[in-house]
């Protein structure tokens, strides 16, 4: 007897999730069924994959490496089922996409639906996480495809969806707000930057502007979003670097808030699809890839790089 696929899935939502309940949950099964199956593959294998106790359950070293080839396993699973939809080029299924935090939610909505127009058997679940994460979970295949920053996944195929420019956002009172158009980096100097946490390419970009500005990141202040970046600016507590398409989605919403681009070659960054090289999800991805460039470039204004009228007012 060896283990099933099921099995091995089982144990590797019990590594994701730290606990037989919620891997229970995620996977739509009764937590007695699952746990029964993993002991069930423990004693196949002849060996104690999960230590269980009070807190959760934590995987024993050899667990770990079991999980490890586990999800290798089930890669090459989901190909095989990949590989019979791709003579048709149909693009159909589940997919799972990741996204960073940047991005998502200000591309995805209105690229999801009419992917869904185009593709009405696409079945899509999505992910937010930090580059880093989204970087592990696409090459250990929690994820087929994610959007991203390339420079930060170079063991992975892409295409680029975009590039976006930098804005910045200030206090209404602020002198930054007093005019319309492009800010030079000089107008930075001495400025406290507000920024995301660590784990983000945007915070990387931020610190190499702040460092030629002459400018400083808060080290005071580090926002769990673009939101409360900006609304901490708003309040007069530092500059605030927004990207492209946040600033022409979310910040023009407020009428009184000015957001300026940033006229400076390093305050620009790329955003593109990446993909597990040698997938054979690749056709249908690329295709998949070409809507949610097409969505983007309207967003931003056809790739003009120029914020919408309303976002920078006079």
């Amino acid at each position: 007897m060896r283990p099933t696929l099921r099995q091995l899935q089982y144990l590797v939502a019990v590594a994701d999730t730290g606990k037989f309940h919620e891997a229970a949950r995620m996977l739509n099964v009764s937590q007695p069924s699952l746990s029964a199956q993993i002991a069930e593959a423990e004693q196949q294998l002849g060996a104690v994959l999960v230590e269980r106790g009070r807190h959760g359950a934590i995987m024993t070293p050899l667990g770990e490496e079991v999980v490890r080839r586990a999800r290798l396993i089930l890669i090459q699973v989901e190909d095989l089922k990949a590989f019979t939809l791709r003579p048709s080029g149909e693009v159909a299924g589940r997919y799972r996409l990741g996204t960073v935090p940047t991005i998502g939610p200000y591309l995805l909505p209105g690229a999801i639906k009419e992917l869904h127009r185009l593709y009405p058997e696409l079945r899509m679940s999505v992910r937010e996480a930090r580059t880093a994460d989204l970087d592990e979970r696409l090459m250990d295949g929690r994820l087929d495809m994610i959007i991203s920053t390339p420079e930060d996944h170079v063991n992975g195929a892409f295409m680029e969806l975009f590039e976006e420019t930098l804005f910045v956002c200030a206090a209404q009172e602020d002198e930054l707000s007093a005019k319309s158009g492009p800010v030079d980096l000089e107008a930075l100097k001495g400025r406290e930057l507000l920024s995301l946490g660590p784990g983000h390419r945007l915070s990387l970009i931020i610190q190499q502007l702040a460092t030629a500005a002459g400018a400083h990141v808060s080290t005071e202040y580090e926002g769990t979003s673009l939101d409360a970046v900006r609304q901490t600016a708003s309040m007069g507590e530092g500059v605030a670097i927004l990207p492209n398409l946040y600033a022409v989605v979310e910040a023009q919403r407020d009428p009184g808030q000015v957001v300026r681009p940033i006229r400076h070659k390093l305050a620009r960054r790329k955003i593109g699809l990446i993909w597990r090289e040698g997938s054979p999800l690749a056709e249908p991805i690329m295709e998949m890839g070409n809507v949610l460039r097409s969505v983007a470039a309207d967003l931003l204004n056809d790739d003009s790089g120029k914020p919408r009228r309303r976002v920078s007012r006079r």
